[in-house]
């Protein structure tokens, strides 16, 4: 077992945006290259909240992973599946879930925090409760040493820790106690102010035409403050702002911010210089990905071969476990 083994995932429960590409997928770009990486779509995961209508998930798994090989994630430098391909993920979750004591679950920050914010799906289900579980089994079936996240999930990570060091209490030492990976990731806010994602359906999609994306970012928050257009604004309280920083360059914004502040410069006249830079900026991009989306076979193999290789590696864990259980 390599000692510098990283596992991570990613739901597909629909299109990918922006908060993807800028946070997670730049880190694993980096990843690949540096670790032995382990890198999956979590399809069991999605019922957890798309449970009531599964019909979306495939094609969403498909799409997911056609934008990560398009911003250039390569099979031959990391390890692509499927969770649901992999049956050793819901064998050591149902161990662990033996294990596992309620409270720990009940203390997750993100588990009020999605019910509250998806008021109108029914999330009061076994399976979101125990998600950490299996999130736990996810990562320690490889032996995982490390795991990229950004500070606000190092409580998800700890529950991790805490089950495999339990397991490790009751029956032996099988797992490695997986390490963050702290990842330092730009905090992107969508098109109404909250936090970019698709749950909340203020997205700029990767997948989105040009003309799409130029038409959201007209929609976008910007200075709240400033209710007139001869008003001077302020870029650090600007929701637009964040995606300048990212895709305009510094000499405009040296221009821009003096000029913002100066009411020299209205919020839409702006955000069309924002648009533009944007569009400019996911070209390569998007013609990679229609480059590799005229072969239709790509993806299934990709994760074929993927999956065939997590499931030789988290067998041989299983094995280990089942001694331990003396099963």
């Amino acid at each position: 077992m390599s000692n510098n083994r990283v596992v991570s995932g990613m739901r597909p429960t629909g299109k990918l945006h922006l908060g993807h590409f800028h946070g997670v997928l730049d880190n694993w770009l980096k990843l690949q290259n540096e670790y032995e990486c382990f890198f999956f779509a979590a399809d069991w995961h999605s019922l957890t909240t798309e449970y009531a209508d599964t019909s979306g998930i495939r094609e969403s798994t498909r799409e997911m992973v056609l934008d990560w090989l398009a911003f250039g994630l390569d099979p031959k430098k990391c390890t692509i599946f499927e969770q649901s391909l992999v049956p050793h993920h819901s064998e050591l979750n149902l161990i662990l879930g033996m294990i596992t004591p309620v409270s720990w679950l009940e203390r997750n920050p993100t588990y009020k925090e999605m019910q509250d914010n998806l008021e109108h799906k029914d999330l009061s289900t076994f399976g979101f409760l125990g998600y950490p579980v299996l999130m736990a089994a996810d990562i320690i079936i490889y032996k995982a040493t490390r795991v990229p996240v950004g500070h606000d999930q190092l409580p998800h990570l700890e529950i991790t820790r805490e089950i495999a060091r339990r397991f490790n209490h009751l029956y032996g030492q099988v797992f490695p106690e997986p390490e963050a990976l702290l990842t330092e990731t730009p905090k992107l806010t969508g098109l109404d102010g909250r936090k970019m994602s698709k749950s909340y359906g203020n997205s700029i999609y990767l997948s989105d035409t040009a003309e799409d994306t130029r038409k959201k970012i007209m929609t976008m928050i910007t200075d709240t403050q400033r209710v007139r257009r001869a008003d001077p604004g302020e870029p650090d309280r600007c929701i637009a702002f964040n995606l300048h920083r990212l895709y305009v360059s510094q000499e405009r914004l040296d221009m821009i911010v003096p000029a913002c502040r100066g009411a020299e410069i209205g919020c839409v006249e702006c955000k069309k210089i924002l648009a533009e830079s944007v569009v400019e900026g996911l070209a390569p991009f998007r013609a990679r990905r229609e480059e590799l989306a005229a072969r239709p076979e790509l993806v299934s193999d990709v994760l074929s071969d993927g999956s065939k290789r997590a499931q030789e590696e988290s067998g041989t864990t299983l094995a280990e476990v089942r001694a331990a259980l003396k099963f």
